[in-house]
């Protein structure tokens, strides 16, 4: 009996471990393909009150008499206006109707909320301009 057990501990244990390394290799390549959208114009997004996230919101940049402007959105459901700013906030409602919140998600990584929107961008959006 005491066998039986160690043989299912020793089980256990090597799923266990496999399993942190297949989370670890699902996190990277789930951060590389975040990165790869958003070089491509494409960010995780929940548009009106959605609970998961998708890539098919877009973020292009334009340039306004107040700064860089992101416009991010999906083409079915609307987009949003977000200033880039250089005082530590991330961004702000650009059309000033709903203010945005920001939160730091990770070291390169940002969740924008705006009304029932939510937007995950690149911390550096601004694309270093």
């Amino acid at each position: 009996m005491p066998t039986i057990f160690l043989v299912m501990l020793l089980a256990l244990s090597l799923t266990a471990c496999r399993g942190a390394a297949d989370n670890a290799a699902l996190a990277e390549a789930e951060a590389r393909a975040g990165a790869e959208a958003a070089a491509n114009g494409r960010v995780s997004c929940a548009m009106d009150g959605a609970q998961l996230f998708d890539r098919k919101c877009t973020m292009d940049r334009m340039t306004s008499s107040d700064g860089p402007i992101l416009i991010v959105g999906h083409a079915d459901k609307g987009f949003r206006r977000l200033l880039i700013t250089t005082d530590g906030r991330g961004v702000i409602s650009a059309d000033g109707a709903e203010a945005a919140t920001v939160t730091v998600i990770d070291s390169d990584m940002i969740e924008v909320a705006v009304g029932n929107d939510r937007f995950r961008l690149p911390a550096d959006a601004s694309g270093g301009q």
